[in-house]
């Protein structure tokens, strides 16, 4: 795994959850170091939570800098979730304290940032350490979100699912209907469910 445009200030950025019925989409971006080396550093989805918990003080402690942004289920709503991913990540790189020089993206869209040259890459958080370490920090910092706001919602089991569509997940929503933290525009349940809003 490599940096991607080799400069001192590349920035990788990815999102995590995305794909979730309930909680924000989380996006972070990371600057790290040319020398940068970790064996264990990949996709997070390759690694179980104990690594994640295990790589993240170590990138937030050697990254030059780093940011995460969430984007929460109104603005997802009104936007959609592409677009809600899209600016998650924007609002992490403003938040950078050095400017990137090069951005790497996972994934296949992204909207120019601040002028700033990027690169799409489809998996890119399994072959670009930059995009890897941001992909690490999303989803251990929205795990940490959605445990906390499953303590006001528990029946939904939002510590164990992370607001992913699962059947408990599902079950859940069709028992006690919906929650502020749900995304309204996205299909809660099963089409012959109906749910009212």
């Amino acid at each position: 795994m490599q940096l991607f445009y080799h400069t001192h200030n590349e920035a990788g950025t990815d999102e995590a959850g995305r794909g979730c019925l309930a909680g924000p989409v989380t996006a972070a971006a990371v600057i790290l170091p040319k020398n940068f080396k970790n064996d264990l550093l990949t996709d997070s989805k390759q690694l179980t939570e104990k690594q994640r918990l295990m790589l993240k003080p170590v990138i937030e402690q050697e990254a030059i800098c780093y940011a995460v942004a969430h984007v929460f289920p109104a603005e997802i709503d009104e936007l959609n979730i592409l677009r809600a991913s899209i600016l998650a990540m924007h609002k992490a790189l403003e938040q950078l304290s050095e400017k990137p020089e090069f951005i790497a993206v996972d994934g296949n869209k992204f909207v120019k940032f601040s002028n700033v040259p990027h690169a799409c890459v489809i998996k890119g958080d399994a072959k670009i350490q930059t995009i890897a370490a941001a992909s690490i920090l999303a989803k251990t910092y929205r795990d940490a979100y959605m445990k906390q706001i499953d303590e006001e919602f528990p029946m939904y089991q939002w510590k164990k699912n992370k607001g992913y569509p699962t059947a408990e997940h599902r079950k859940a929503i069709e028992n006690y209907g919906i929650t502020p933290y749900h995304r309204k525009t996205f299909q809660l349940l099963p089409s012959q469910l109906k749910l009212e809003f």
